[in-house]
């Protein structure tokens, strides 16, 4: 191998720097996003009401055994002192889904809070991103110790962030569009199979374009990391100060005693 074959300790620097940055971001997304676990109890209690009603078509007996598995889910995360705010969504998300069913007597309408919660959501990626602060940077910016910083110090990485906002919209907003149509139009068994068949895929894909957006930027401000490296360079700082002052004493009082002893003399 020749002296140019060889890789140089740059590139390998560099290599290992990319790796970690895709690391980090995929460590980053996996937190913020649940990963695997999150988004099987997002999908179990509507994957089991529709199953229940299906067989038997009773909406009382399909929303209790939803709610009641979103709860078991909830009592085995805190069991095991795992974060649960996954968990406690889906439980909110199922109990309205219960209230407005049971209210209604519809029982398509278990699915209407998810449906307008995802069309909110598409609509608020897409205009925080027009506003110039793209919601994904706000989800994911304390998560990478970076807070607000990428909005005026990191301009790659503000606009990886609108690129991976304005994918979350348009992929939830194309959701939207096949979900609200079935909501008028199917039955609540043709419904719920359908948004479980939606439930995983979009999500999937959202992440994935995020992740490759994302390890394509600049790599995120970590500010607490700043924060820190002030006030250790503040208290450095005071601390030499307190110690030129007791030199400039002791050099004083030393000076003192000279003249003294001059005079003496």
């Amino acid at each position: 191998m020749t002296s140019l074959d060889k890789p140089t300790e740059d590139t390998t620097t560099a290599d290992r720097t990319e790796a970690d940055a895709r690391a980090v971001t995929e460590a980053a997304l996996f937190d913020a996003f649940g990963g695997v676990r999150g988004m099987v109890e997002t999908v179990v209690p509507g994957l089991l009401f529709v199953t229940i009603f299906t067989i038997n078509k009773d909406l009382h007996m399909s929303a209790i055994a939803a709610l009641a598995v979103s709860l078991v889910l909830v009592v085995v995360r805190l069991a095991r002192k795992d974060t649960v705010k996954h968990a406690f969504s889906g439980v909110f998300g199922v109990a309205f889904g219960v209230v407005f069913a049971m209210m209604t007597g519809n029982a398509k309408d278990f699915y209407l809070p998810g449906m307008l919660y995802t069309l909110g959501l598409a609509l608020a990626y897409i205009i925080t991103t027009l506003c110039g602060v793209p919601l994904i940077g706000l989800i994911l910016g304390p998560v990478f110790k970076e807070n607000l910083s990428w909005r005026t110090r990191n301009p790659g990485r503000k606009k990886a962030y609108a690129k991976a906002s304005w994918a979350w919209g348009l992929i939830l907003l194309a959701k939207c569009a096949i979900l609200f149509p079935l909501y008028w139009w199917a039955d609540t068994a043709q419904l719920g199979w359908v948004l479980i068949a939606l439930k995983i895929p979009p999500f999937l894909l959202a992440v994935w374009l995020t992740w490759v957006f994302l390890a394509k930027a600049p790599a995120p401000i970590d500010v607490f990391a700043e924060m820190e490296a002030e006030e250790k360079a503040a208290a450095a700082a005071a601390a030499a100060g307190s110690d030129a002052g007791s030199d400039a004493g002791a050099g004083g009082e030393a000076s003192e005693a000279g003249g003294r002893h001059r005079r003496e003399g």
